[in-house]
């Protein structure tokens, strides 16, 4: 089964990083790989394939006798501005999430170069994507409800402030 493989451990440059695509997002790519038209992210919201663009550089870091030869690092731009698959809602939201990876055009462009391969930085890439769609899709929590205190909370904050302002006066008295 391609794409399910377990968490990766990698160690370069003084940092270790662990794991990969979740498993969610690994489904996500999945069944777009056999669609090959429609990404479904969560909520409704599903982005056509062709609203992707996919270019490959070289990638620092390890990479042995390939590092210098082969462009495995993968630039993964979406059109969010322009994408007639985002909802206004999920536009709006993804702009917020999206911070520096946004565009003053409106494309969010994710670079994946934590792999040696094309492929699983590929694969990582649109992993990472879904998952930040999957995050602007979902529908934001319900507002708070404004309460007001209880007549008896407001006696007990009085009763109690009285009885540390007694407390404090019954220290000043006591110095000679």
């Amino acid at each position: 089964m391609r794409g399910a493989r377990s968490p990766v451990q990698f160690a370069g440059r003084g940092r270790i990083v662990t794991g990969g695509p979740s498993r969610a997002s690994l489904r996500a790519i999945l069944a777009a790989d056999d669609s090959m038209t429609k990404i479904e992210v969560g909520h409704g919201v599903e982005i056509d394939e062709s609203e992707l663009s996919e270019s490959f550089v070289r990638a620092s870091g390890p990479g042995g006798q390939n590092v210098n030869k082969v462009s495995t690092a993968v630039q993964l731009r979406f059109d969010a501005g322009h994408s007639p698959s985002l909802p206004e809602d999920v536009r709006a939201r993804l702009l917020k999430l999206a911070g520096r990876r946004m565009t003053k055009e409106g494309e969010v462009v994710i670079v994946a170069n934590r792999f040696r391969s094309q492929d699983r930085n590929r694969e990582d890439a649109r992993a990472r994507l879904v998952e930040l769609l999957a995050e602007a899709a979902e529908p934001p929590p319900p507002p708070r409800r404004k309460t007001r205190p209880t007549k008896a909370s407001k006696e007990r904050r009085l009763t109690d402030k009285k009885k540390r302002g007694d407390i404090k006066r019954g220290r000043s008295g006591s110095h000679d």
